[in-house]
């Protein structure tokens, strides 16, 4: 079943033009949303905006959802998305993935990704911590001029919203990222739902809503001076 989020954002400018319309995004991780198969339940859920995949989903699946909600697609890559489905002619279907710590606007709303998660065994798509640390170094400077950004990724950051375990910890870059660049909304998946409970998908560290978007999640994102 899909998700529903509701959250004011800050920067007018995507707004321009809608006559207060909310700008609709579709996040989606890790579990394909059956009910998802069903024109029924995509006609419920109406327009929308933007496709967001945060990993850890077969880009037979992502190339369905865009295509159902005839939405452009922006997605990042999970540690699961590796082998034969991921090779070039396996996605001829799909858009390149986004650039690890490249901003890109879709939908008026800018957006900034980081593909993997921390090391835990040899298989995968995994980054060291030095490595991602080195990404995110990089992007920080034009992201936090680029404000407000949408964060997405498939590792949360370290202790917020991640689990204890080796193979489902966040990164530590992560959270020094989120207090430089104070997005006021970061997308993750790779914790499962099942360990941390049915709705403890949110977390909030400063002004950054931090959600875990397993699944399905329709995102109505409205101008900050809305009723």
């Amino acid at each position: 079943m899909t998700d529903r989020l509701r959250l004011r954002w800050p920067d007018p400018a995507p707004f321009v033009g809608r006559d207060g319309a909310p700008i609709r995004l579709l996040a989606i991780s890790d579990e394909p949303d059956p009910t998802l198969d069903s024109p029924v339940t995509r006609e419920g859920i109406g327009r929308v905006d933007l496709v967001v995949g945060a990993g850890d989903l077969e880009p037979e699946y992502l190339s369905f959802v865009a295509d159902a909600f005839h939405a452009p697609l922006r997605y990042i890559r999970g540690n699961h998305d590796v082998g034969p489905a991921w090779s070039a002619s396996g996605r001829t279907l799909l858009p390149e993935p986004m650039v690890d710590g490249r901003l890109v606007e879709e939908a008026g709303l800018r957006l900034l990704g980081f593909s993997g998660s921390p090391v835990y065994n040899e298989r995968g798509m995994q980054v060291t911590s030095i490595g991602m640390w080195w990404r995110v170094l990089r992007a920080t400077f034009a992201a936090s001029r680029a404000r407000p950004v949408i964060l997405v990724t498939h590792a949360p950051p370290r202790d917020v919203n991640d689990d204890h375990d080796l193979a489902h910890r966040g990164f530590t870059a992560f959270r020094w990222l989120a207090d430089r660049v104070a997005p006021p909304l970061w997308l993750h998946g790779h914790t499962a739902l099942v360990r941390r409970g049915i709705d403890d998908r949110t977390a909030r560290h400063n002004s950054t809503l931090f959600y875990n978007c397993t699944g399905s999640t329709l995102i109505e994102l409205t101008p900050h001076d809305a009723a």
